[in-house]
């Protein structure tokens, strides 16, 4: 019996603590240029200027820290290539890509019901 306590207080901790990391992770990735970001990635590596000429309208400052905010969360690994001046790669790792895949099915919805929702804002806002 104690021992199933302390399990079920184990499984809890580790509910609560995911549940924690995954509302961290849905706030920091929830946002357009994070998504955009992983979007451009894709399934190739690029390097900085090529990211934000591919994301068009983002900042330099906006790119840095979602990269920033992106590797710290695992999703993208930042390559320094020992050159003079260095060169700098970013790609998605493997959980990056598997989010990309959901951000593509999130798309995928957006033009399935375009037609509804457009109705429906027009509806909204008449």
């Amino acid at each position: 019996m104690v021992t199933k306590q302390v399990n079920d207080a184990h499984d809890d901790a580790d509910l609560r603590r995911a549940d924690s990391l995954a509302r961290e992770i849905f706030s920091d990735v929830a946002n357009k240029w994070a998504l955009l970001i992983i979007e451009a990635l894709g399934e190739r590596t690029l390097r900085f200027t090529q990211l934000r000429d591919t994301v068009e309208g983002i900042s330099h400052k906006m790119l840095t820290q979602n990269l920033r905010m992106l590797e710290r969360n695992g999703l993208v690994v930042r390559t320094v290539h020992p050159t003079v001046p260095p060169r700098v790669e970013y790609s998605l790792t493997e959980p990056g890509r598997a989010l990309r895949e959901t951000v593509d099915v999130m798309c995928e919805w957006t033009q399935r019901h375009l037609g509804h929702i457009e109705a429906a804002r027009h509806r909204f806002d008449v």
